[in-house]
């Protein structure tokens, strides 16, 4: 996938869809899952599974803080 894809117009992120965050609590069970599955080793695509949740975990902190706010 070329970074074009990934942005607006090629300079902008394009921002994630804000209508399908999960709550923060479901993706550190997952999270915690996911490492105690494997021991806490992360390797080849365990590591980007647990980038992917980890960002996602942001996205449901921010959101939650914004609705709490």
């Amino acid at each position: 996938m070329s970074e074009a894809a990934d942005t607006i117009d090629g300079m902008s992120p394009v921002p994630p869809d804000q209508g399908l965050v999960r709550p923060s609590a479901v993706v550190d069970a997952e999270i915690r899952a996911l490492l105690q599955e494997t021991g806490g080793w992360l390797w080849g695509p365990t590591r980007e599974r647990y980038e992917e949740l980890r960002d996602e975990w942001v996205q449901a902190v921010r959101a939650e803080v914004t609705t709490a706010a």
